[in-house]
């Protein structure tokens, strides 16, 4: 009876559009969490429906630097748009930073886009907490739009202090979007959490998705929200539902 059950929930399950390559290493996360998830919960040989469009992440840099956040938005409209076309019923923005264009990719669609954020905050309520640190890129860091998404659930976000942000960014950019893990980072996005944790954090969200490469909640005394797996999970919820 459980094998009937389990193929009829594989025959109505739902196609997530996967929006990645910002960076790569971090959509790879994604791919294999959302799998495993599948497998986990319909069992045998399961896997998820899926399409992914992987853009050139130097193409995107380029933009954030400079500030284009308008042509990076039009870019990733035309991929989500992309995803539509070839059948997503779901999208999943596989980073936390160009969550900063969230609109202009909605404005592109008719499907829904799973807000990362919004996903995270459902997390953050469920646990009790209310205020949190924010750990991410300095665009997500410094710029209003992911804070104020979690503030609007009632959440207060701390960020770290200038030279505390710099080194977060730096570390973010200059080594884990290149697949580089080092034990003196982590060690340092360790202070950086102590520090905001003297500053009232009662969690730490990792806000960009290479930064579950380098930390984990055996790395700090403060309940740990990855984004990545919360966002993972959501999808194969929208997925499954």
């Amino acid at each position: 009876m459980l094998d009937v059950f389990n193929g009829a929930m594989a025959s109505t399950m739902r196609r997530i559009g996967l929006l990645g390559g910002m960076s790569w290493e971090s959509t790879a996360l994604y791919y294999r969490l959302v799998n495993e998830e599948v497998r986990e919960r319909l069992g045998g040989f399961h896997s998820a429906r899926l399409v992914l469009a992987s853009v050139d992440f130097a193409e995107v840099e380029v933009m954030q630097v400079a500030g284009d956040w308008t042509a990076a938005g039009a870019l990733l409209a035309d991929e989500a748009a992309a995803l539509e076309r070839a059948g997503a019923e779901c999208l999943v923005l596989c980073t936390n930073t160009m969550h900063r264009v969230a609109d202009a990719i909605e404005a592109a669609v008719d499907i829904p886009l799973l807000h990362l954020a919004d996903v995270t905050a459902d997390a953050v309520r469920l646990a009790g907490l209310d205020r949190i640190a924010l750990l991410g890129t300095r665009f997500t860091m410094e710029q209003p739009f992911y804070a104020d998404r979690l503030r609007s659930h009632g959440i207060d976000v701390l960020v770290p202090e200038g030279d505390d942000r710099t080194l977060v960014h730096d570390v973010i950019y200059d080594e884990l979007v290149l697949g580089v893990v080092r034990e003196e980072s982590r060690a340092a996005y360790v202070d950086v959490v102590r520090r905001l944790v003297e500053r009232g954090a009662q969690g730490v969200v990792l806000g960009c998705t290479e930064i579950e490469l380098l930390v984990g909640p055996d790395d700090v005394p403060v309940p740990v929200f990855a984004t990545t797996r919360l966002h993972a999970l959501a999808a194969v919820d929208f997925a499954l539902s």
